[in-house]
């Protein structure tokens, strides 16, 4: 069936935005920066007219807009056997262990009461037994739209997550630097390729990523060349990420009155992907070229495993543990001086935006989509890549020496113009129009 009016088409397609319900996938409801990604695109688009649910494998709160995989036996066989064939092709080694993922295993979903619900299906983070190739390819095959928002690199290569400059993507993945010996001309990676490329051929896929930079990589994916691909940044809500009084969030969160806060977050700090050792030299470079910084300024950790790094650095440091409590998150951003995250590849990382819609200065590498959130000298400091010495000057240059009230005043605007609920929720509903109109335009 075609609609030849255009008058007919166009009611007919607003008749499905004001009605519209989305199912949100991701494997976690709260843990990782794609959960909470996909829990605050959930909420912006309730917010603005759109029926959604979000389905995960591990379930955390009593939310009622979230449905949980029933099985849970099953999801654990799921995780198991991924890992322990990704452990027989890493010939036994952990090193990379959780660098790779195949997706090998998984659920369908689509007998689920959710999905048949749903008008479109949107995919996030699925990886670790929540999605297999296959049940993805059983949605495509439903013909229901589908959207799928590229939190990493993965759906455009064949096993890894970031790329860190292999370019082999683009054309085939094979002798995969994650796999021993560099894998082969057909090794997991090339044949994990091959079944993406087969599961991408059952239906059109709108892809999403959350910077510019990611975008760009997408498109030059082989495996992608069929797809649309646009960018959309993940949205924040900034009436609970917003600027406090920082003496009483100081209070709160235990750290001195009077003394600069560099604040650092990660998950796991330990993570070499998120250059703790960046910071800990270039704090190191700080207090060599000022050593009157030495008494000034501290260094606050929120993330697992903070004390292994506290003997490095040359700042009295306060762990902060780790804790997904909003309220305290806010409090801790709050009382930051300076946010610096010397991540050696990112996205669009959730974290400077939290920090920047408290009002706080962030301070990061050029690489991924970190100077996309942070203008340079305007609202932070984007440091030269892998440069402790550029990463040094930008936070002295913050703390020191830049009008860091209007610092401060151009990181929430920049929040509340790009990244609000609002501004995002209608782009992607823009999205899931054209997602609908394709389908409806070709019954």
């Amino acid at each position: 069936m075609e609609f030849s009016h255009p008058i007919i088409y166009s009611s007919f397609i607003f008749y499905y935005l004001c009605s519209m319900r989305v199912l949100i996938v991701n494997t976690s409801e709260k843990k990782g920066g794609a959960a909470v990604a996909a829990n605050r695109l959930m909420e912006a688009l309730n917010n603005n007219g759109v029926k959604a649910k979000m389905l995960v494998r591990d379930k955390e709160t009593d939310n009622i807009n979230v449905v949980e995989l029933s099985n849970r036996i099953s999801q654990k066989l799921y995780f198991l056997w991924e890992r322990l064939v990704v452990f027989f092709y890493q010939h036994f080694s952990t090193k990379n262990l959780f660098a790779v993922d195949i997706a090998n295993c998984g659920t369908d979903i689509t007998g689920m009461k959710e999905f048949k619900e749903a008008d479109v299906i949107h995919l996030h983070w699925i990886n670790q037994g929540m999605l297999s190739l296959k049940s993805i390819r059983r949605i495509l095959e439903s013909g229901k739209p589908m959207v799928w928002t590229m939190h990493d690199i993965w759906p455009a290569t064949g096993v890894c997550h970031i790329t860190l400059g292999c370019n082999r993507f683009k054309s085939r993945c094979c002798n995969c630097r994650l796999l021993p010996g560099k894998g082969g001309a057909d090794d997991l990676s090339a044949k994990i390729w091959r079944r993406k490329s087969k599961m991408l051929k059952a239906g059109s896929v709108h892809f999403v990523t959350c910077s510019k930079w990611l975008e760009s990589e997408a498109k030059e994916s082989s495996l992608l060349q069929n797809h649309s691909v646009t960018s959309i940044p993940n949205p924040i809500d900034i009436r609970v990420f917003c600027s406090q009084d920082k003496t009483m969030s100081r209070e709160r969160c235990g750290l001195p009155m009077g003394k600069n806060v560099i604040l650092f977050v990660s998950q796991r700090i330990t993570n070499p992907n998120k250059g703790m050792n960046y910071l800990v030299d270039a704090c190191n470079q700080i207090v060599k070229e000022h050593p009157e910084m030495q008494e000034s300024a501290i260094v606050a950790v929120l993330g697992g495993h903070a004390e292994d790094m506290q003997e490095n650095l040359p700042f009295e440091v306060y762990n902060l543990g780790y804790t997904s409590d909003s309220k305290r998150i806010v409090d801790i951003y709050n009382s930051a001086s300076v946010f610096v995250l010397p991540s050696l590849s990112e996205n669009l990382p959730n974290t400077i935006m939290e920090a920047m819609a408290c009002g706080v200065p962030c301070v990061g590498f050029k690489v991924g989509g970190i100077p996309e959130e942070i203008d340079h000298k305007k609202n932070g400091y984007v440091a030269a890549y892998r440069d402790y010495e550029d990463l040094a000057r930008g936070i002295y240059w913050v703390l020191k020496e830049a009008d860091y009230s209007s610092l401060c005043n151009e990181a929430q605007k920049k929040v509340r113009l790009s990244y609000s609920q609002q501004s995002v929720a209608v782009k992607y509903i823009e999205v899931y129009n054209q997602a609908l109109a394709k389908k409806h335009y070709k019954l």
